[in-house]
């Protein structure tokens, strides 16, 4: 993707998120003051501000994107909002994150778009703590497709189905 596509894909998501406010969507994750969660995917950071808000000083949010441009769109935004809670992470699948140290995973309108499906969702099994989650959503893809493709490795069942997400939580 270049990045002048990639600038003209941001440009339509901030209208989606002036539309559709993206703490609409974050609301149903439960995330809580302390939470360590990582944004996979996380473009232009249209979660960012919702998820640091909602996460509080004592929480860490990653901010991943495997593409350059996305980072420096989500660390623009972090220094023009002075989120102090927020890490950017480049990369297309391996997070640096310790085993066992988040709390919730994002993983929003980007599965479709991988090419490793399946060394992701190893990676984000890897870093979630034992009661962590992995919250869901692609609109590309329909609820079959999400559920089969999430739980077929056996690292994730499906908790629940929410109005915009999908709560899967860890195997043991």
């Amino acid at each position: 993707m270049s990045d002048l596509w990639f600038k003209l894909m941001a440009l339509e998501f901030r209208i989606r998120d002036r539309l559709r406010p993206r703490i609409d969507i974050v609301k149903e994750v439960g995330l809580k003051p302390g939470f360590k969660v990582l944004d996979f995917g996380c473009g232009p950071g249209g979660y960012v501000p919702p998820v640091s808000e909602l996460i509080g000083e004592d929480g860490r949010l990653y901010a991943l994107d495997v593409m350059p441009v996305a980072i420096e769109m989500a660390k623009n935004l972090v220094a023009n909002r002075k989120l102090t809670n927020v890490e950017t992470i480049l990369s297309d699948s391996k997070t640096g994150l310790p085993d066992g140290s988040l709390d919730v995973v994002l993983l929003y309108d980007v599965f479709h778009d991988l090419e490793n499906q399946n060394i992701v969702l190893k990676e984000l099994h890897r870093v979630l703590r034992p009661e962590g989650t992995l919250s869901f959503s692609d609109h590309h893809m329909n609820e079959a497709e999400i559920i089969s493709k999430i739980t077929n490795q056996g690292l994730f069942h499906l908790l629940r189905k929410e109005k915009h997400t999908y709560t899967f939580t860890k195997t043991q």
